[in-house]
């Protein structure tokens, strides 16, 4: 992250003369930034991201509710994102210079500086559509990284050929740590975590998409337990799953994963198509060792459809869900 924080503050001191001093600071936040601004000294709370993400706003809005004024600097931040932030009032800074500050000394936005152009990077074999859910199943067992790589295969569902593939770009990206001679664990877990939702909200599940669905007055699916619902073949996901966790949200958007195809969902279940319906079904990806018996997809899994909503409320249950299952696995959210 350093090299990325200078890369940015050099390309802002290039194009404007603004002096800087950045310091790493130990807490929810990356650090604090000074700039020298003409005669002013502006003095910002910072948030380090790679590439900053619709699902992450709502988690830096919050910050901004206890550390003014806040900055956040990433390598890239799209568009639509600067307007967000600029409509929160959030400062920013990306890797080509690009800044937006507002505060009582200083009004400063400058647009328009363009990122260097590199040679197109080789995809991580991790984060592909077969990796991730490899990688879904690598965090959800601790020890699976040492299985033989045809037991491997076998438990995700993943072709053989891919296996090593999926691990050598987990290695290059370095999440795994060589530990002996035949063993190794994840580490980094918490920013594989984040790296693995972006690439789930951005890749994976959109190809999982099976329907959306109208609920229709009297229909099973308004009650939690129903006939339809079964372990190991149909399970909730995000916000009925969240209700199952924390008895806290009442869902609006109903999440299933299923094994069913989608013409036999629709008969046996009765569904009417409809873009915008409650109903949202996907296909159920993962095998069931951890979590036989259970109504509802694994934590972790439930925790991601959560932050991918945007949503406050869904966001609010998303960390309930992180401190009472996760934190332990995957460090302090």
């Amino acid at each position: 992250m350093e090299e990325q924080i200078i890369g940015a503050l050099t390309k802002l001191e290039e194009y404007t003369g603004f002096k800087w001093d950045y310091k790493d600071m130990v807490g929810d936040l990356d650090g604090t930034l000074e700039l020298y601004i003409n005669n002013n000294r502006e003095q910002f709370a910072v948030e380090l991201k790679k590439e900053l993400r619709e699902y992450q706003l709502p988690k830096i809005i919050n910050y901004k509710r206890n550390y003014k004024p806040l900055m956040v600097i990433a390598d890239r931040i799209f568009p639509t994102i600067k307007r967000k932030l600029r409509s929160e009032k959030i400062n920013y800074l990306d890797g080509a210079g690009n800044i937006y500050i507002r505060t009582e000394k200083s009004f400063i936005w400058l647009d328009g500086f363009k990122h260097e152009e590199m040679e197109k990077p080789v995809t991580n074999r991790a984060f592909t559509k077969t990796g991730l859910k490899m990688v879904f199943f690598l965090m959800l067992h601790e020890d699976a990284i040492n299985m033989p790589q045809r037991l491997l295969a076998h438990a995700t569902g993943v072709a053989l050929g891919n296996i090593k593939n999926v691990i050598t770009g987990l290695e290059e990206a370095g999440y795994v740590l060589q530990t002996g001679k035949k063993r190794q664990v994840l580490q980094n877990k918490r920013a594989l975590l984040d790296r693995w939702i972006a690439g789930y909200g951005e890749t994976l599940k959109p190809s999982l998409h099976i329907g959306n669905y109208k609920l229709m007055p009297g229909h099973p699916l308004q009650e939690l337990r129903n006939d339809i619902i079964k372990p190991g073949k149909t399970v909730w996901g995000g916000e009925p799953a969240g209700e199952w966790l924390t008895d806290y949200l009442r869902p609006k958007i109903l999440t299933i994963y299923t094994l069913e195809k989608r013409n036999q969902a629709m008969v046996k279940w009765k569904l009417v198509p409809a873009e915008k319906g409650e109903i949202r079904l996907y296909e159920k990806f993962w095998n069931d060792w951890p979590t036989e018996g259970k109504q509802y997809a694994p934590e972790l899994l439930v925790y991601a459809d959560l932050i991918l909503t945007g949503d406050p409320r869904c966001i609010e249950t998303a960390e309930m869900i992180y401190k009472k299952h996760l934190k332990d696995e995957f460090g302090e959210y």
